[in-house]
């Protein structure tokens, strides 16, 4: 077989639905649902030609291949790129990127330092900032969401968590805005992303070593088990990269859609107001409807097959998780925006034992943002046409002008 993109490229399966499409084609990136629609009603898994890969956009099949790391493997990478043939372009994440039993060694780690204890011990912090920076946004009046808000909540309370001691907030979202965009084909977007990379990894990785954390915090912990034989010590840093590589960007995503989602849906923002016990299912609802990561992909580790597809070892597949979260097949109205909906077992934070191993820390940064803005916003104002930012793995805003109106 041949190469592409990195990864072997399987003749389309037998019986298999061959469309030819490229679902990294900025305008898709933009404006994702109908591309979503069309992959679901084509059946469980299609053949996408151009890059030589299945794609699977039902939610039975999406989590069936996400959740299985024995037969759907991320140690061969979660992008195009198979590990097995091409060398990744950095050292690859010990979390994301690896599977059992290595995966369960680096993962008790890093779990460790997010326990719920430690995100519990940080809500004071985290409601205060949110407070602080929702008073001075509606004195602003008119601003951005995503620059003035998406990206400035997270990039001012969890470098804290963490422990650096330097801050640079362009690095911290660019950042995680490029690991994301790496996972794509050799096309604009990636190009772009790697040119920036050199300055931009060069600071992440100073600020991942043991002295540029303060003595508590997430990177502290990890640390720690390095002292205790756990882990080495460069593995301790690559973990504290780990951290910064998908506690950030995908955090200003979800913000960033959760203004857009509640703004888009006055009646859903009235519903948080007049109960503001809904800011956690409201932000698990933003993540079903709007899946800040749109896909991830797993590579076949043996010849196998699902839902009558037979699947050659190494085949790449694109599980398109913002398809699945919309599958009417599994959810109820699943095109409708509703905060009181409680979407347990969506796949925006993954499945099984790859699921976002930081997500109660999004969800805490996410639930004390909404809880601040449904006590002091009376209304939120779209004052200009949202602009969509394409990403080979991401589906964030690039730019929202929006106002909000004090109670």
């Amino acid at each position: 077989m041949e190469l592409s993109d990195g990864h072997l490229v399987p003749a389309a399966p037998d019986g298999s639905v061959v469309w030819d499409i490229d679902p990294y084609d900025a305008g898709i990136l933009g404006n994702p649902e109908p591309y979503y629609a069309e992959l679901r009603s084509r059946g469980p898994l299609v053949y996408i030609p151009r890059y030589g890969i299945l794609a699977c956009g039902r939610y039975k099949e999406t989590r069936e291949i996400f959740g299985d790391w024995k037969r759907f493997v991320s140690s061969r990478g979660v992008g195009l790129t198979d590990f097995k043939y091409n060398a990744h372009w950095r050292e690859p994440s010990i979390v994301l990127e690896v599977d059992p039993p290595y995966h369960t060694k680096t993962r008790t780690v890093i779990a460790r330092a997010l326990s719920p204890h430690a995100v519990a011990r940080l809500g004071t912090a985290f409601r205060e900032a949110a407070d602080k920076l929702i008073d001075e946004l509606i004195d602003r009046g008119s601003f951005d969401a995503v620059t003035e808000l998406a990206e400035v909540f997270p990039t001012t309370v969890f470098p804290s968590a963490v422990g650096l001691k330097e801050v640079h907030r362009r690095y911290l979202v660019d950042f995680g805005s490029l690991i994301f965009n790496a996972l794509g084909p050799d096309n604009d977007l990636r190009r772009r992303a790697l040119a920036a990379a050199p300055d931009i990894v060069a600071w992440i990785q100073r600020q991942c070593s043991r002295d540029q954390l303060e003595p508590e915090g997430f990177g502290a912990t990890i640390y720690a088990a390095a002292d205790s034989g756990e882990l080495s010590e460069k593995e301790a840093g690559m973990l504290v990269r780990s951290l910064l590589s998908a506690g950030v960007d995908t955090t200003v995503t979800g913000i960033g859609n959760a203004i857009w989602c509640l703004a888009s849906h006055p009646g859903q923002f009235a519903k948080l107001k007049a109960d503001p016990s809904l800011a956690r299912p409201a932000f698990e609802e933003v993540l079903r409807y709007s899946s800040p990561v749109h896909s991830f992909c797993r590579t076949a580790n043996v010849d196998t097959n699902v839902s009558g597809t037979d699947i050659k070892e190494g085949t790449k597949i694109l599980c398109v998780l913002g398809a699945a979260n919309l599958d009417e097949a599994h959810w109820e109205n699943a095109r409708t925006f509703d905060i009181e909906r409680r979407p347990t077992g969506h796949l925006a934070f993954g499945t099984g034992v790859h699921g976002c191993v930081g997500q109660n820390v999004a969800r805490a940064e996410v639930e004390s943002l909404l809880a601040a803005i449904a006590a002091k916003v009376r209304s939120i104002e779209i004052e200009g046409e949202p602009v969509w930012r394409p990403n080979n793995a991401i589906h964030a805003l690039d730019r929202m002008p929006i106002r909000f109106t004090a109670n």
